[in-house]
């Protein structure tokens, strides 16, 4: 039998996507990928609409809606009504992707620091999760969580993409966070060991996959536009590395992401 998968973080709504969209889907589920979190973050609001109707066409597909670090330096007061009433339909499972990115610096660490906050705590205020995008960052987002009641058996928060180090990762998962591992941890580099060794300082019960697609390919399809079917390919790495079959990897990874987005 095809094990289940959940690809936790997926931007198939971008322009990557509109040729063939519908057959992506398809090499998905036909991959076992029967949940998708399309994430509906980058650029302004328009993202997050497009998010959200992409969710609201398809019973397997949930939306997240915010506006991501690298893109709040152009976002002003009046986008936040618009926002707020995109967080309150239902296919919308999560506030996200926010957070801080201080590797690239698209946008001034200090509006960074003031839109993760307010994100977080409509997070809060919507009883929804939040999803974290952290780039060499990681004590100023573990500090802007903690003061907003994310983590410790409170409100709901994913670390996606996760590239700290296994110091990072066991802080995060001390707070009751989930950590979700892409496919770098496939990747031969010295860089991608860390990452690789940081996923044994996560409970399994935290521990999520996704694609970050169109992004980040895992091997063997590294240098591939990224989709969600390749996440079976990332869940093999991870079982290997815990020493886990990829039926329980994927069952474990699902029945978690379903828990951190509350998902049926």
């Amino acid at each position: 039998m095809t094990p289940t998968f959940i690809d936790s973080h997926a931007h198939i709504d971008g322009p990557e996507f509109d040729d063939d969209r519908d057959e992506v889907l398809s090499r998905a589920r036909a991959a076992g990928v029967k949940t998708i979190i399309v994430i509906g973050a980058t650029g302004d609001v328009a993202a997050a609409e497009r998010a959200v109707r992409l969710a609201e066409a398809h019973d397997d597909l949930y939306a997240t809606v915010a506006i991501h670090p690298h893109d709040v330096a152009q976002m002003d007061e009046s986008w936040w009504a618009p926002l707020r009433a995109l967080a309150a339909r239902d296919k919308v499972v999560a506030i996200g992707e926010t957070g801080l990115d201080y590797h690239y610096d698209h946008s001034p660490r200090d509006v960074q620091r003031r839109r993760f906050a307010e994100f977080t705590q409509l997070a809060a205020e919507l009883d929804l999760p939040v999803v974290c995008h952290v780039r060499d960052a990681h004590d100023d987002a573990r500090r802007i969580l903690a003061e907003h009641g994310v983590g410790a058996g409170k409100a709901r928060g994913v670390i996606h993409c996760f590239t700290g180090t296994p110091e990072d990762a066991e802080a995060y998962a001390a707070m009751g966070l989930y950590v979700s591992f892409s496919g770098i941890v496939t990747f031969k580099g010295k860089s991608a060991q860390p990452i690789r060794d940081a996923l044994t300082k996560v409970p399994k019960s935290r521990l999520l996959i996704e694609t970050d697609c169109p992004y980040l390919a895992p091997v063997p399809m590294r240098g591939k536009r990224n989709e969600p079917a390749f996440v079976v390919h990332t869940a093999e790495k991870v079982a290997g590395e815990l020493s886990m079959t990829a039926e329980d990897l994927a069952a474990l990874t699902a029945e978690n992401t379903r828990e951190a987005f509350g998902l049926p």
